[in-house]
């Protein structure tokens, strides 16, 4: 039987190095939350942990709303997972989240919250479960996965999944390295002559998207795009003319819509503009696939149609925002997508089930993707937690930007930050100014200590210079 008998949750503040601009919003500060969690699993306690940035304008995306009033809604959203996960009990981790999952939708319709913002509450709830359950049997997370610990009934998520186990869908062992896809933001300078002297940093990290190729070795790029046709053009001519002289044919990316449209024809009308210039001719090859270019509101919706029947030559375009619950994945198949994203804050049991259906869909001969995003993921925590479960799920290429738009763990408390580099050498390394920083080198990360970790955080963290949020 398990049963949560103690929570606390703490938070702090982090600052970006540089402005981050996506969509709507222009990120320079957020708080950065962590939840630790005591249960009781079949007769013996055991904490577990979960982290993340509460990043205002991106659960909801709504402009007309002041960031202050949406940070303080998130932090009662996850007071509010916890508090329903007091009241369960149950024989395993997936049927204790099922429950939780059903009374956290409940009272989110009831408060009139969008199911993406609400189980952002709880999604750190099942985190701090999977990292409790892994610690107490001393098994790392793709092995949980692959003896079904969790205990998982994928036919209560998807029909056609029916019979079946996570070990039948996923990889038998988990991905030792990942390609970093760096993120180039709206705003981002490409070039040293973009970066005004007054804008330049000297934290000893690169900058510009040219510093960046050099000094991590990237091949893998996310491009936002905000549907400015002439401004995105610009921006894709540039780039393409870096990625040749820095990559050679050697590079590969994906483009973010970031939400900027509401019908496939502009859209499609904008993307096949771009498709026939000559000057970009030798850089669509290289794209992997197009994320949520159509706003949440229509893009699942039938005002926005089916996109096999409306745009049959279209490249391979995923949901991320939209991916909101359970049956979001296999509504957006049905309509032409070719699969989902990833990020913990969407929740690792719908993950699972998503990755399981699109193999599932694979099998069947239609090519599906689930891909790795990032939410500017930072820390030993929330960093570790995300790689590990994208590497159990067979991602190979994961969005990866906090590293570049956060200096490192360098607000992090001490302790954190010497555990980071004493309980993950291969992942984090000392940066010029003593504090640690990712390891990307020739554009991978080196996963083999978050693998063989319970559930991506290894060692015992100390988290006694963090202030607690209270009540929890």
């Amino acid at each position: 039987m398990i049963a949560l008998r103690h929570a606390e949750l703490f938070s702090f503040e982090l600052h970006t190095r540089m402005p981050f601009r996506y969509g709507i919003a222009t990120l320079t500060q957020l708080p950065h939350a962590i939840l630790r969690l005591t249960f009781e699993i079949g007769g013996v306690r055991q904490y577990g942990l979960a982290a993340d940035n509460l990043p205002p304008k991106w659960f909801t995306k709504n402009a007309a709303r002041d960031p202050a009033e949406e940070i303080a809604e998130m932090f009662q959203i996850i007071r509010a997972a916890v508090r329903h996960a007091q009241g369960i009990q149950a024989d395993t981790p997936f049927a204790y989240w099922r429950q939780l999952y059903a009374a956290q939708a409940s009272w989110a319709r009831a408060q009139g919250l969008a199911p993406l913002l609400a189980h952002l509450g709880t999604s750190l709830v099942e985190r701090a479960l999977v990292d409790a359950v892994c610690r107490h049997r001393r098994t790392p997370f793709a092995q949980a996965l692959q003896s079904n610990l969790l205990g998982i009934d994928l036919g209560q998520l998807h029909a056609p999944l029916a019979g079946s186990a996570p070990r039948d869908w996923l990889p038998a062992n988990p991905v030792k390295t990942v390609f970093a896809r760096h993120t180039v933001g709206l705003s981002d300078p490409l070039e040293s002559a973009d970066l005004p002297a007054s804008e330049r940093l000297h934290d000893g990290l690169p900058q510009t998207l040219v510093d960046c190729i050099r000094a991590y070795g990237l091949r893998h790029f996310k491009i936002k795009i905000n549907g400015e046709a002439e401004r995105d053009r610009e921006r894709l001519l540039s780039m393409a003319r870096i990625f040749a002289r820095e990559c050679g044919p050697d590079f590969a990316f994906s483009l973010d819509g970031n939400e900027s449209f509401r019908e496939i024809g502009p859209f499609a009308q904008v993307l096949s503009s771009l498709f026939a210039l000559p000057e970009l001719r030798d850089f669509w090859p290289h794209l992997l696939f197009v994320e949520q270019p159509w706003h949440r509101d229509v893009a699942l919706s039938p005002a926005i149609g089916n996109l096999a029947e409306a745009w049959p030559d279209r490249p391979p375009i995923i949901i991320d925002e939209s991916d909101a619950d359970i049956g979001s994945t296999a509504r957006a198949l049905e309509l032409g997508y070719a699969g989902t994203s990833h990020k913990n804050c969407k929740g690792i049991f719908k993950s699972i089930a998503n990755a399981c259906l699109l193999a599932h869909h694979t099998r069947q001969g239609r090519a599906t993707m689930l891909s790795g995003e990032d939410l500017t993921n930072v820390g030993p925590i929330a960093l570790t937690q995300d790689l590990a479960a994208a590497a159990a799920l067979g991602i190979t290429t994961i969005e990866r930007n906090g590293h570049h738009y956060f200096a490192g763990l360098a607000e992090f408390p001490p302790a954190l930050q010497a555990a980071a580099l004493q309980f993950h050498p291969d992942l984090f390394i000392r940066s010029t100014a003593g504090w640690p920083r990712v390891h990307v080198e020739q554009g991978r990360i080196d996963l083999a200590s978050v693998n063989a970790a319970p559930f991506g955080s290894a060692g015992e963290l100390d988290l006694s210079a963090l202030t607690a949020v209270a009540p929890v």
